[in-house]
């Protein structure tokens, strides 16, 4: 059983690299959280913010522009459901802003506590990649 490198004081890109690692990354007994799933996306550069408007559209928080989601270059989509609570499902998509360039993170619920908004949008989303 391997553990896991502790990074010694002071040494702060070691520890930027930890606190954003790859959610993908899952270690057996440890659960994928919303926060490392955003972490890892803002160290590739998604710091930007969308969210989800009536209508299937995606709405930029840095240009105010509204997008349909089925016209959003989405680069990556993660789910993820609650340890405790499997009906807390989201997804996170990263994305860029087709107006402004902004790239930058959706968080849509899905299952039964999505809003009519965010399940529009996600079934209207374009496949990632």
């Amino acid at each position: 059983m391997s553990e896991r490198p502790v990074n010694p004081p002071g040494d702060e890109t070691a520890a930027a690299a930890d606190e954003a690692r790859d959610p993908d990354a899952y270690v057996q007994g440890e659960a994928v959280t919303l926060l490392s799933v955003l972490d890892h996306f803002a160290a590739l550069g998604f710091t930007g913010q969308f969210d989800a408007q009536a209508g299937a559209v995606v709405r930029c928080l840095t240009c105010r522009q509204g997008t349909a989601a089925a016209e959003m270059d989405v680069e990556d989509l993660r789910r993820l459901e609650g340890a405790s609570d499997p009906s807390d499902m989201l997804a996170v998509a990263a994305m860029r802003c087709p107006h402004c360039g902004a790239r930058g993170t959706l968080v849509l619920n899905f299952g039964p506590e999505a809003t009519a908004e965010d399940d529009d949008v996600l079934q209207a989303l374009p496949a990632s990649g």
